[in-house]
């Protein structure tokens, strides 16, 4: 008997299907999804003109606790900063502008409400304490 993945599981990767589908439709191509290595993950790396976009992806099935774009704590942001420099080393691609966007969605009856938020945060503060700023653009 073949096991059905978790609901919540499901419903990310219906999110990653529709953010993709909303980026592509804004211009931007697709360079990897779901990138990991160890612990780190990256939902979506898209390449805007020159621009490496590194995309978190937050889908919920309710905004009734603040939305999905309220899940991007500081700590989040620190873990996807060093997501982001672990593409960078992998791809050999230091040189390369980068920003960080979110493409926030809520389900309803089926269907998507998206927001995509481009230049969500930066890196201007270290990533912790002893760390420099990691790019340095």
């Amino acid at each position: 008997m073949l096991k059905r993945p978790a609901p919540h599981l499901v419903l990310g990767r219906r999110g990653e299907d529709a953010a993709a589908g909303i980026l592509r439709r804004a211009g931007m191509s697709i360079l990897d999804r779901n990138w990991r290595e160890g612990r780190l993950e990256l939902d979506l790396v898209c390449k805007d003109g020159d621009t490496v976009v590194f995309v978190e992806v937050k889908t919920r099935s309710t905004a009734e606790r603040g939305g999905p774009e309220g899940a991007l704590t500081q700590a989040k942001r620190r873990s996807l900063s060093r997501a982001a420099q672990a593409w960078l080393a992998a791809h050999e691609a230091w040189d390369a502008p980068c920003r960080f966007d979110v493409v926030a969605l809520v389900t309803r009856d089926g269907t998507f409400s998206a927001e995509h938020y481009r230049h969500a945060f930066d890196l201007a503060s270290p990533l912790d304490s002893g760390h420099a700023p990691w790019q340095p653009w």
